[in-house]
């Protein structure tokens, strides 16, 4: 992150999401319960404990065989804070999911900024549906940052000088770009979140390719590590059929 004294405010620039666990209720044994209810009928956890292998089997044979309501037993409440564009990509996954973001109505918006990473690949090379990216110029990478910048500092002196000016908050805030980042608390389940993993990001053990934008795959990756501690086995299940929600 970077500051750029602006008037009498700072601007940040970023490159990088947050992603933060900040309740859950998961684990392997979520879908245990909800899976043999329908055999068993009611278990206790020591139950459940007396076979891994055999719950371990159960799991990846509830993903192969794409049998998916047992993955909805449970629930993770992350709080994100990424570009506006990244959570109008987002918000597309509404099946399992819950959101709540900051509001532009309701307060003052602050000073902060995606700028693109020097590693992020700017070029795109071919047409929709078969493309790839691929890294741009030093000259490419200078022009993006420079005028991004350029860009948000001329947005955001406008933005306050409307506010100052007495004009209301949700009328103002038309003037900031997308690259502005916002903050929201998203909840969602293991099989709602494996869906977004399998459309946001790549990954070598994937059945289906997907080709997500960068900058929602660097949420989707965080995101995952903090799934993959909580339901081990069920992760292991979903890499092991593909990455296909089931």
């Amino acid at each position: 992150m970077t500051e750029t004294p602006a008037d009498d405010f700072k601007i940040d620039f970023r490159s990088d999401v947050t992603v933060e666990l900040v309740k859950s209720s998961a684990t392997d044994s979520d879908v245990l319960f909800a899976a043999r209810v329908s055999t068993a009928g009611e278990q206790s956890l020591d139950e459940l404990r007396k076979d891994p292998e055999r719950s371990k089997g159960l799991i990846n044979y509830l993903m192969r065989d794409r049998h998916g309501s047992p993955f909805e037993h449970n629930s993770m409440t992350f709080f994100i804070s990424a570009p506006i564009f990244v959570f109008r990509e987002f918000m597309r996954h509404r099946v399992g999911w819950s959101y709540n973001e900051e509001s532009g109505r309701y307060r003052e918006l602050q000073p902060v900024f995606y700028v693109p990473a020097p590693d992020r690949r700017l070029v795109q090379q071919g047409r929709p549906g078969k493309y790839v990216f691929v890294e741009g110029t030093p000259e490419q990478h200078e022009l993006v940052g420079r005028s991004m910048e350029d860009s948000y500092l001329q947005a955001y002196r406008t933005y306050q000088e409307m506010l100052a000016a007495g004009v209301a908050r949700e009328v103002a805030r038309a003037v900031l770009p997308v690259g502005l980042y916002s903050s929201m608390y998203a909840t969602c389940n293991a099989r709602s979140l494996m869906h977004f993993l399998g459309l946001r990001t790549q990954h070598e053990l994937a059945k289906v390719p997907s080709f997500p934008q960068r900058e929602i795959e660097m949420v989707g990756e965080k995101m995952e590590q903090e799934w993959a501690r909580l339901m081990p086995l069920t992760y292991a299940a979903f890499n092991a059929n593909g990455r296909v929600a089931p």
